[in-house]
Parts: structure tokens; C-alpha cells; sequence
């Protein structure tokens, strides 16, 4: 069918009540060049009539504790990025669709997501200073909604964004509430060394390859199984995450057919917010995690087996509290520019972020939607299936379509 949509309105939505106006600082992690972009994520929901009304009331009223999202980037006079704090605002899209969310099958279909227009529109900028967080809520004719979310990484992480929509969330669900369940904290001052800027790191080369999508549902007996024979050649437990980078990252690497020689690297971030000297407060919503990075050669990956693979996941891993406080210390940059290319792999984990449990007074979202960036890095992103199945939904862009079949081939065995 004909997808299209109709935007009606497109705003600022400010504070809903007066907020501090000051000029905040941010830390060594929110400053890295590389945070420096949007994330974008699509939220369908089956049910909501006037969701974009409730929304944007709520949105309001979770500004005035998050009101460092109301503001803009800007540079100081020593070059440090900071958060201008005044209540400028967050951009807010309302839209109408032309058809009934199960008649495109909940977008479940990731390759046939009209993302463009479901995503918030162009946004009036003051020079080059864009809003924080971006949001257009699409209204379908069942009733269902879709929101379209921009948030700037250099402001939350995965998690802190989460939290932020949770807090709408509450607002939406319960009007004359006058308290948060979790109370936002800013604490961005973790770092002894926050003064430091990291040298900048040149823009990665373009590849000579181009990375094809593939989506894998893995069920839970599969998971559940590894689990088991890792228990039981180590007498310890494993976490999913571990189980599915493990057998993604060796089925892709015999996929791709590399010579013996090579050496490849999984990539993913760890969250660091307990591992600090002093662990940050419940409620801290900016960016802190660090790079956990394996690196072997392509044969010895091929021919370990799973709970091998789980293995050197697990001890690289241990070692990221100590890495981390380290680096924090030295605040050399190395860490977050990973090698860019074919032979790198990169891991993200969306399904325990919180997303998936975001309720704005009509229960959860079906399913969490992460749209792929750039396509330079060969990425895995682990989520949960569209709500009421069990199991795990590997979204990737990591393979030509030269290794394409042979990669699904390998990987649909796990369902």
C-alpha cells in the first residue's frame, strides 16, 4: 500500500514551569568527538487515541527536572563543550497516518520502514545549535501511535535516555503527580581529570564495502541451552548478551571466510556506572561506559567453541573496571576510536536499556525500532522481540551479500 503521513504541527516544547538558567559542564565521556551525532529509534505502540496530546503535556512537565535537555550545545572560551542551559526547548512533531499500524504489520519488517517520514521533520535551527531531543508522534487510524525519537548522544547514553522517556512516561500516566520514582542527577563531574580534552580523532576511511541488513530472531531454548553448558564446564553463569555475541561474532566470522591470519575484534560498550571508584548515584543520565574490545585471529575464532568464545568475552569484561578508572586518569582517547572495517565487529545490547518498558498510560511499546547509522562498522544490535514472544532480536548490518546467505544460513540454525 501507499504509505504516506500528514504533518499538522511542529514546535518547541519548553519547560513547563521556570528552570535555572546556567551554563553546566559536561564530562570527559559526553565530550568525545565520537558522541557527537543523534541517535535515532522508533517506539510503536498498538494503543493511544490523542497520544500525541498526552505526550507533549507530559514532555513538558519532565523538562522542568531534565532542564539541561531544554538546552543547546555550545563551546566555552577554553573549547569545552557544554549545556547552555534556557529553556529553549525540545523540538515536538504531531502527524497522522493514512493507514492501520497492522496493515504494516507493526513495521516489523526493518528494510520497509519509511523511516524519513516517521522521524521528526526539519528543525528551525539558531545557527548551527539543534534541540537535544527530537520527537514526532505519528497517530494511525487503529488508534496505535509511533514515535520517532532524535537524542543527541553527547547529553544520555542508552540508558539515560531510557530513564528520560520512563519519566515522561509516569508524567503521561498520572498528571498530579509532583514526584519522579527516580530523580534525575547530573553528576558529570566523575572525572579527576575533567579538564582534559582528548586530542580529536580523524574521520574513519570509507569502506570498499557494503554492508547488507539481516534480521535473527534466536529463541530462548537456544540461549537457554549455551547457558547451560557453560554452567556446567565452568560451575558459572553467563549472561545472554555474552551468548549471543559469541555465537553472532564466530558465525559471522566463518561467514566471511577470512584467511587464518587475520586479525578481528569484537567491539562493545560496557556500562561503567558501577565500576567507579565511587559509584555514580541511581538517577545519573549522561553518557558513561568504555570500550570493551577482543582481539584474536580469525582461526582461532573459528575453531573455539561457544563456551571458549563466552570465555574470553567474560575475562575481557573483568577487566573493565580497572580500564576504565585508568583511563579516566590519563584521559587518553585511543579507547573510543575503535579500527574501522571488515574484520571488526560491533555489538550493542538495546533489549535491558529500558525502552521496551516505557509506558505512556496505554501499556508497553510492541517492539523498539534502532535505525542503523552510518554503515561504516559491521554492527550487531541485540533487542527483544515485538511484545509477548520470547527470545532475542539480532538486527544487523554486517555482511556483503557475498557472505549474506551463508551468514543467515549459520545463524537461523539458532532459532
Amino acid at each position: 500500500m501507499d504509505f504516506s503521513i500528514i504533518r499538522k504541527n511542529g514546535g518547541l516544547v519548553k519547560p513547563y514551569e521556570q528552570t535555572p538558567s546556567e551554563t553546566l559542564d559536561l564530562s570527559v565521556i559526553d565530550r568525545l568527538p565520537v558522541l557527537r551525532c543523534n541517535t535515532r529509534t522508533l517506539h510503536v505502540f498498538r494503543h493511544g487515541p490523542e497520544a500525541a496530546e498526552v505526550i507533549r503535556e507530559a514532555l513538558s512537565k519532565a523538562l522542568v527536572p531534565y532542564y539541561p535537555l531544554a538546552g543547546r550545545l555550545e563551546e566555552s572560551n577554553n573549547g569545552q563543550l557544554q549545556i547552555c542551559c534556557g529553556g529553549e526547548g525540545v523540538w515536538f512533531v504531531e502527524a497522522s497516518a493514512n493507514c492501520t499500524l497492522d496493515s504494516v504489520n507493526y513495521f516489523d519488517n526493518v528494510e520497509s520502514i519509511p523511516y524519513l517520514q516517521l522521524l521528526p521533520d526539519y528543525v528551525p535551527q539558531d545557527e548551527h545549535n539543534e534541540p537535544l531531543v527530537q520527537m514526532q508522534v505519528t497517530q494511525f487510524e487503529c488508534g496505535g501511535f509511533v514515535i520517532g525519537l532524535l537524542f543527541s548522544h553527547t547529553i544520555c547514553d542508552g540508558l539515560g535516555a531510557a530513564q528520560f522517556l520512563t519519566a515522561v512516561g509516569e508524567l503521561a500516566r498520572n498528571r498530579n503527580i509532583t514526584q519522579l520514582t527516580i530523580s534525575p542527577v547530573w553528576s558529570r563531574n566523575f572525572s579527576p581529570n575533567f579538564t582534559t580534552t582528548p586530542p580529536p580523532i580523524p574521520p574513519p576511511p570509507m569502506p570498499n564495502y557494503k554492508l547488507q541488513h539481516a534480521t535473527i530472531d534466536i529463541s530462548t531454548d537456544h540461549i537457554t541451552q549455551i547457558k547451560q553448558q557453560f554452567n556446567k564446564s565452568t560451575s558459572q553463569n553467563c549472561s545472554t548478551f555474552e551468548v549471543i555475541a559469541a555465537t553472532f561474532w564466530k558465525h559471522r566470522t566463518i561467514s566471511i571466510n577470512l584467511t587464518h591470519d587475520t586479525e578481528i575484534k569484537l567491539v562493545f560498550f560496557a556500562n561503567c556506572r558501577r565500576v567507579l571508584d565511587t559509584p555514580l548515584p541511581k538517577g545519573f543520565y549522561g553518557n558513561c561506559f568504555f570500550p570493551v574490545t577482543i582481539t584474536v585471529s580469525s582461526e582461532r575464532l573459528t575453531r573455539a567453541s561457544d563456551i571458549e568464545v563466552i570465555k574470553l568475552i567474560r575475562e575481557a569484561k573483568g577487566k573493565v573496571g580497572e580500564e576504565f578508572n585508568e583511563y579516566l586518569k590519563v584521559g587518553e582517547s585511543e579507547p573510543f576510536g575503535p579500527a574501522v572495517g571488515y574484520t571488526s565487529l560491533f555489538m550493542s545490547e538495546w533489549g535491558r536499556l529500558g525502552f521496551n518498558e516505557v509506558d505512556y498510560g496505554w501499556g508497553k511499546p510492541v517492539h523498539v525500532i534502532p535505525i542503523q547509522g552510518s554503515g561504516i562498522m559491521p554492527v550487531g544490535i541485540v533487542g527483544s522481540l515485538p511484545l509477548g514472544n520470547k527470545g532475542v532480536r539480532l538486527m544487523t548490518w554486517c555482511v556483503e551479500e557475498l557472505h549474506r546467505p551463508q551468514f543467515l544460513l549459520r545463524m537461523m540454525k539458532l532459532n
